[in-house]
């Protein structure tokens, strides 16, 4: 069987992501949906908005008509986690040139300390060219509607963190 891994922060998914998903499983048999957990002492500027545990929640929900999905977490270096699961695909989605840089940088250190790793680079369709959680998540603060962005799950999820 072909396994890829879908690395992610996936804070929150969208639909975007699961388009991507969903090219995802046309080309391999099953696919990893991995998130990230980004403990409180980690040096990236990235903390995620939802704890990981409602967005373990909101992916599951949001992907449970997929069969051959897994949703998984890890800690650490993405690499070190592709040895533990002996996987060496990963997928990963591009929005524009700017993604294409900052993934391309990722892509050559991975192969660095990983040179097996194969990246595969899919396009999401032109509707959500340009949707990104951090927009999603300020159009939610706003009282905006996503319901175009995200899955009805995330939707109740962002509602509620937004009321408090």
């Amino acid at each position: 069987m072909k396994y890829a891994v879908y690395p992610g922060t996936f804070d929150p998914i969208t639909y975007g992501h699961i388009d991507v998903i969903e090219q995802a499983l046309t080309i391999f048999d099953r696919v990893i949906v991995a998130i990230a957990i980004h403990a409180q002492d980690d040096i990236s500027s990235k903390r995620p908005f939802f704890t990981l545990e409602e967005r373990v929640t909101m992916v599951k929900e949001s992907l449970k008509s997929k069969e051959r999905v897994e949703v998984d977490t890890f800690e650490g270096l993405l690499v070190d986690y592709l040895r533990r699961r002996n996987v060496n695909t990963v997928i990963r989605g591009l929005r524009a040139v700017s993604d294409f840089d900052y993934e391309f940088q990722m892509a050559m250190a991975n192969r660095r300390l990983f040179p097996q790793i194969t990246v595969v680079f899919l396009m999401p369709r032109e509707e959500y060219f340009y949707l990104s959680s951090s927009m999603v998540r300020e159009i939610a603060a706003q009282r905006g509607d996503v319901s175009h962005f995200v899955p009805p799950v995330v939707q109740r999820y962002l509602v509620d963190k937004f009321r408090r």
